[in-house]
């Protein structure tokens, strides 16, 4: 067994209405002004104004930010930190998906260290301590409100870059379960998928240690039973409290062990071609697991019994549970080939380069070249 360490570097709150523990919250840390950042539609929706209504009625002062989009850019964490900067802000509130978390992530380096955010690409750049930061999902899928990870589009390359650092990890996360219950159906069924792909990718990952396996089977336990419950009825309280926290269960799985090719691939195409991160997750996953199938120590199997909710299995192989897999996408609505989403032959090498490029290929269980992975893309096309 690999050597290991964890940690859980910040305070995370569960439960209805939690997010009226926000002042508390700021106070705690003598925080006086907040900027809300996230996305337009949760804008529209009065999401935000739910959040800025608490801190109005406590007396704080706030700002927002709630230009960031799917697969947000470099121009947009530009734009968005010097929002906060002219704001007099000492403080973020990341609201919504992974979207919004990875630009405050980003904002909480820049307004505090400077430069761009491509500077800080790769592991363990952040020179310390961001910007103080809040995480409030309203996705049950991403997990960033505990992960160490930001991902941003360099459309100059049409590239995701990713930073790493632990200082990247949010002070507080506030998983408020009716937040996710006005989520839409194709929504939730691709950050469902998300969910459920990093708590595989961990447990199968090269990095797993005892912690991370822990969090990991809790997440595939809490999805894999309640996620066709929470795609078939968002407003089903049960199944959405299940959904978040099993999501938060994996993030915390991948921040220390790490995923593998599925990400990797799923990257790049975000880059090129705009495919949601969910839909590409759910698409590659299949494929991935068939050429995972060689290295794998009896895992397979305990993932298929948590996504079957403990029905078990007879003869089983590796590709009973790539045939669940693909069941369970299509049930939910998932397209099943990357062509399906506009992905074209032609962009296939250039993919292939940038996924070799993430530290996700280093920790899949198979080791995989450059050839492998354009073979693999071909697959899923």
């Amino acid at each position: 067994m690999n050597s290991f360490s964890f940690k859980i570097p910040q305070e995370i709150i569960c439960g209805v209405n939690s997010i009226e523990k926000l002042p508390e919250l700021l106070n705690k840390q003598e925080l006086k002004k907040a900027m809300v950042i996230s996305g337009p539609h949760l804008n529209k929706m009065g999401v935000v104004k739910k959040i800025t209504d608490i801190l109005e009625r406590a007396g704080l002062t706030f700002d927002s930010f709630t230009q960031t989009e799917a697969n947000p850019s470099v121009e947009t964490v530009d734009k968005a930190t010097k929002v906060f900067v002219d704001s007099g802000a000492d403080c973020i509130i990341a609201l919504g998906g992974g979207s919004p978390m990875d630009v405050a992530k980003a904002v909480g380096i820049l307004a505090k260290f400077g430069g761009s955010i491509g500077a800080y690409e790769g592991a363990d750049k952040v020179p310390g301590a961001i910007v103080p930061l809040i995480a409030i999902p309203t996705t049950a899928g991403t997990g960033s409100e505990v992960t160490a990870f930001a991902v941003i589009t360099d459309r100059s390359r049409n590239y995701k870059l990713t930073v790493f650092s632990y200082e990247l990890i949010p002070a507080y996360a506030v998983l408020d379960p009716t937040l996710v219950m006005t989520t839409p159906e194709k929504t939730a069924a691709a950050c469902g998928i998300d969910a459920l792909v990093h708590a595989i990718e961990a447990y199968l990952s090269k990095a797993a240690s005892p912690f991370s396996d822990a969090m990991a089977e809790k997440a595939l336990e809490l999805i894999g039973n309640n996620i066709r419950l929470f795609v078939a009825d968002r407003t089903n309280p049960e199944a959405a409290a299940n959904m978040l926290y099993g999501s938060m269960f994996a993030g915390i799985a991948f921040a220390w062990a790490r995923l593998g090719n599925v990400h990797a691939m799923a990257h790049p195409l975000g880059g090129y071609f705009d495919v949601p991160h969910g839909v590409a997750n759910a698409i590659l996953l299949p494929t991935v697991l068939e050429y995972n199938a060689l290295a794998d120590t009896g895992r397979y199997q305990k993932i298929y019994d948590a996504i079957k909710c403990g029905e078990g299995w007879e003869d089983f192989t590796s590709q009973t549970l790539v045939d669940e897999i693909r069941s369970l996408t299509c049930a939910l609505g998932i397209p099943k080939t990357l062509g399906e989403v506009g992905v074209t032959v032609d962009k296939i090498p250039a993919m292939a380069v940038d996924a070799m490029k993430s530290g996700n290929i280093l920790v899949n269980p198979r080791s995989t070249t450059l050839e492998q992975i354009e073979a693999l893309y071909r697959l899923a096309l």
